[in-house]
């Protein structure tokens, strides 16, 4: 996982040709299913659900892959913090990145976010356009060399990366646009780890990485993934740093997986 990447962003090529991969991970179909839980005074309490589809269409009359990403909280969570997020990317077939959208409504905030993604002259353009309820919209643009990423495309990217070659604590940065900023980031591999699934008789064989931010200067892990350690780098658990607690996300169903699941080591 994310061993290509770390090679393009140290090689001088065309921000086109570093940000194209092989797809080795999933095909179109693919849905995977999940619940979501919020630890509430030392108790793990079931909050909500999120879906994850994959399905290749047409992004300006081009073959892409569309990826969306909802969530909501659960009619009794919403009582306390409601939820309603719904994340779409396109991506070309060679998994370059086209175009992101982010509509996330928690706790009474709407934050809308849009990114287009050109690449011109052998560089990466993006220009950025962010909204928080109706407060007058930011936009900004940006331009490198090297690839930049949202959580989307960077999550399917990174699913068809090897990190057989890993040692624990290898370090990959990484351009990602977020919100208002567009900034280096860092992913950790952590190792591997074996994980028992909540509440069934499965377990699997995961890569685990850490996402890291920096606060005030100093790193900060964000968001840490579990995934399985065979050729559809399925993500089956994620922990969630939030500002608010601590939040974590386990795979409960899935259909039109593309390779079998030879991660699992026990039912």
């Amino acid at each position: 996982m994310l061993c290509l990447l770390a090679a393009c962003l140290l090689m001088p090529r065309g921000a086109a040709a570093q940000c194209s991969a092989n797809n080795s991970a999933f095909k179109s179909g693919e849905t995977l299913q999940y619940q979501l839980f919020f630890n509430w005074k030392f108790v793990w309490i079931k909050v909500g659900s999120a879906t994850w589809n994959i399905t290749q269409t047409t992004y300006k009359g081009n073959p892409s892959f569309c990826t969306t990403l909802t969530t909501r909280t659960s009619e009794r969570a919403d009582k306390y913090f409601m939820m309603r997020d719904k994340l779409t990317s396109y991506c070309a077939l060679n998994l370059v990145p086209l175009y992101y959208q982010k509509d996330a409504y928690e706790g009474g905030t709407l934050r809308q976010e849009k990114v287009w993604y050109n690449y011109p002259n052998g560089e990466c353009a993006v220009k950025s356009w962010y909204r928080r309820n109706k407060n007058e919209p930011s936009e900004q643009t940006y331009q490198s060399r090297y690839c930049c990423f949202d959580m989307l495309s960077m999550m399917l990217r990174a699913r068809s990366f090897d990190a057989s070659n890993f040692k624990v604590g290898h370090r990959i940065p990484f351009i990602m646009t977020e919100g208002r900023h567009i900034e280096w980031r860092t992913l950790v591999y952590r190792g591997k780890k074996n994980f028992k699934m909540e509440g069934r008789n499965v377990t699997y064989r995961c890569l685990v990485f850490s996402y890291l931010e920096k606060e005030k200067g100093k790193e900060k892990e964000i968001v840490k993934f579990y995934v399985t350690d065979d050729a559809n780098h399925l993500p089956v658990r994620i922990d969630l740093n939030l500002n608010f607690g601590t939040a974590k996300a386990y795979l409960t169903g899935m259909t039109g997986v593309r390779h079998p699941q030879t991660s699992i080591i026990k039912r």
